[in-house]
């Protein structure tokens, strides 16, 4: 098993209270590999529709963000490889 690995950056390096704080958090898991589902709707008569394919990854990591000051940090988004949060200086 591989350690998952982690980068990590605020918007700014320096905020005035009250501002808002902006990190993008981008994170990677080597043991985790990319999975491609396909889907094909075949009638009684044999007739095949295109086939739709979604790629996914099914061991997903887990993003927790905490700082020393107790602040809420919420998430923005997350796609799976790279998270954005907001909280408040």
């Amino acid at each position: 098993m591989a350690t998952p690995t982690v980068t990590a950056r605020l918007n700014k390096s320096t905020f005035v209270t009250g501002e808002p704080m902006v990190l993008t958090v981008g994170y990677a898991d080597a043991d985790s590999r990319p999975v491609t589902v396909t889907v094909v709707v075949t009638d009684a008569d044999g007739n095949s529709s295109v086939p739709v394919r979604v790629r996914t990854t099914f061991d997903q990591l887990t993003v927790t963000v905490t700082d020393d000051s107790a602040r809420a940090w919420t998430s923005l988004s997350d796609d799976g490889s790279t998270a954005r949060y907001q909280a408040v200086a």
